[in-house]
């Protein structure tokens, strides 16, 4: 297992592209350039799949009937991120995107991509008020972590990262890096999903690492206008920045924001830390209810 290595976090534009074959082009320069730069880990952003509603004029500017007209292309969208990740040797977290499950109800569907052609799934698990009331998406689960040659590693999705309980989750079934792709169209949303991740980065003793949409996207009725800046986090004590913050990006700007992940950091840090937030979690007011959260979490092997 690798335990030191680059993760690049993507300030994604989420485009009009005019066919397949242009987002195709799109994406491959974006794998390319993390991959150049030395990442291992590239992670795109929450609802940046929401960029293939483009490719069909007819429904674009309809919010449902977009989501509906994007579904054939899903697995088109995902045998390409398959193809680039063995390709160019890094894993990937794809842009997340709604897919229609077998019960007719959309989810939002995170897809993280191995270079040995595996891919694991993880679904929003709390819904925010414009995907109950507007977008009619359903909350997912279960909750899950990925063993990778990159470590084990959690995924929560924009919203989820502000619920304590549900990374907990994650991190007492080992999960020592958490991604948070993200999608805010105010200052204010992208500013409450960072204060999660830096929180679970802190309590958890562990890194996180948020991928916001920037830009106008105004073509489509799912983003408009969206705000933030991608960052990588790790808990403010011994072997991390007196801050915590281990690269971040600039606000609004479209790019890679690439820093470095040092698993025995973690370890370090969990063993001879000034605090022991991880180990003195079922300490608290309540947290013996909540020290075995981790039974419920599904382990899915990448590796």
């Amino acid at each position: 297992m690798i335990r030191r290595y680059t993760v690049a976090a993507a300030q994604y534009w989420v485009e009009q592209v005019s066919d397949f074959a242009a987002w195709q082009a799109k994406l491959e320069r974006w794998v390319a350039d993390a991959a150049d730069a030395g990442a291992k880990l590239a992670v795109f952003p929450e609802y940046g799949g929401m960029e293939l509603t483009a490719l069909d004029p007819a429904t674009v500017e309809d919010l449902h009937g977009s989501i509906a007209a994007m579904q054939p292309l899903v697995a088109r969208a995902d045998a390409v991120h398959a193809e680039l990740a063995a390709r160019h040797g890094l894993h990937i977290l794809a842009a997340s995107l709604p897919v229609r499950g077998e019960d007719g109800r959309f989810r939002n569907h995170a897809r993280l991509f191995a270079p040995n052609g595996k891919m694991g799934l993880q679904q929003k698990i709390v819904m925010t008020r414009f995907e109950r009331e507007h977008w009619d998406i359903a909350g997912g689960g279960p909750i899950r972590v990925f063993d990778t040659d990159l470590g084990r590693i959690g995924i929560a999705i924009c919203y989820d990262a502000e619920f304590p309980l549900l990374v907990r989750a994650q991190a007492e079934a080992g999960a020592e890096l958490i991604l948070m792709p993200s999608a805010t169209d105010t200052l204010h949303g992208w500013n409450r999903v960072r204060v999660g991740a830096r929180a679970r980065a802190m309590e958890n003793q562990c890194y996180t690492v948020q991928s916001p949409v920037v830009g106008a996207s105004e073509w489509t009725p799912s983003l408009d206008v969206s705000h933030g800046a991608a960052a990588i986090f790790g808990p403010p004590d011994l072997g991390f920045p007196d801050n915590g913050v281990v690269a971040e990006g600039v606000l609004d700007q479209p790019g890679w924001v690439f820093g470095e992940i040092d698993l025995d950091t973690v370890a370090r840090v969990r063993r001879e830390g000034s605090v022991f937030g991880h180990r003195h979690w079922g300490e608290q007011l309540g947290g013996a209810a909540v020290a075995g959260v981790a039974g419920g979490v599904e382990i899915v092997d990448l590796r």
